[in-house]
């Protein structure tokens, strides 16, 4: 497939771009900042203009599309590019920047007649994560009906996402897939930052206790682009377990007691439910913090 995917260069972006790219497709980075890898395209492109997202994404990518008897046209779009957290730029800045560069990616997609659009939303929509003080999930584990009305300006731009994409496929029939992705977590990131995490799960509290390895969210967008027929769907995106050494029923007993348990769970099972992407694309994570690291509870 011929993908536009902007920013290609981010934390998440660079290893699902890559990704894509060795299995052969062909990936075009559409980023303020070049991702500078051989099996990807770099372009720069400023996505809250609206002007240069169309013409990025009508254009060409690569300087060998000049020998083909007329221009391509992209497959499909990957859209990761945002403001990637709070505290990063004032609040009114990475609403404006987020809301504004979704619904101009949304736009010129769907009017160029790109029907398949995959599209980053985040665990934060479920309000828990950046929250002043604690919050708690009204049941668990988490699902994607589960309400979403956070209070910062980070998640409220990523809902506001969610139903901006939801009218753009509604416009116009084609597929659009937002994926709330949880903390993504590179390989050496295992060594690095989960010894803390297992002696203490309370370091994990605001992400649901969850986390999402960066090649199975290159899975999950492979799978996303292999499912046709969807419409407009949300999934949240984590691994099978969770990020901590604590079974279920400890971190039930410590941070969710009186929260309503929807279904029984598995001894390490994830609270970030991903029964939905399974049973609709056959998503299925393959990697875990603990092929890396001893697991205090195993005996």
């Amino acid at each position: 497939m011929r993908i536009f995917f902007t920013g290609g260069s981010g934390k998440a972006g660079k290893h699902v771009a890559t990704f894509l790219a060795e299995l052969g497709h062909q990936v075009t980075n559409a980023d303020l900042v070049p991702l500078r890898h051989p099996g990807v395209a770099d372009l720069k492109v400023d996505l809250t203009d609206a002007g240069e997202t169309y013409s990025a994404l009508a254009g060409l990518a690569r300087f060998d599309e000049l020998d083909l008897p007329a221009k391509p046209a992209y497959d499909a779009v990957v859209h990761f590019a945002a403001v990637p957290a709070i505290l990063l730029m004032s609040e009114a800045k990475t609403y404006a920047t987020n809301v504004l560069s979704t619904y101009n990616v949304l736009e010129a997609a769907t009017r160029l007649g790109v029907r398949k659009v995959i599209f980053a939303s985040s665990e934060t929509t479920y309000g828990v994560c950046f929250a002043q003080g604690e919050r708690r999930p009204l049941y668990v584990p988490v699902d994607e009906e589960h309400p979403t009305v956070p209070e910062d300006s980070y998640a409220m731009s990523k809902v506001a996402n969610e139903v901006t994409a939801r009218s753009f496929q509604a416009r116009t029939g084609f597929d659009i897939y937002g994926l709330r992705i949880n903390n993504v977590i590179e390989p050496h990131e295992y060594a690095e930052m989960f010894p803390p995490f297992l002696q203490d799960p309370a370091l994990r509290r605001r992400n649901i206790f969850a986390y999402i390895d960066t090649r199975d969210l290159g899975q999950m967008v492979e799978r996303c682009l292999e499912t046709d027929g969807l419409g407009y769907e949300v999934f949240n995106v984590a691994n099978a377990d969770m990020s901590v050494a604590a079974t279920t029923d400890e971190v039930r007993e410590r941070f969710y007691d009186g929260v309503e348990l929807r279904r029984p769970m598995g001894r390490n099972e994830t609270f970030y439910s991903i029964d939905k992407a399974r049973d609709l694309v056959g998503y299925s994570p393959q990697h875990s913090w603990r092929d890396v690291l001893t697991d205090p509870h195993a005996s």
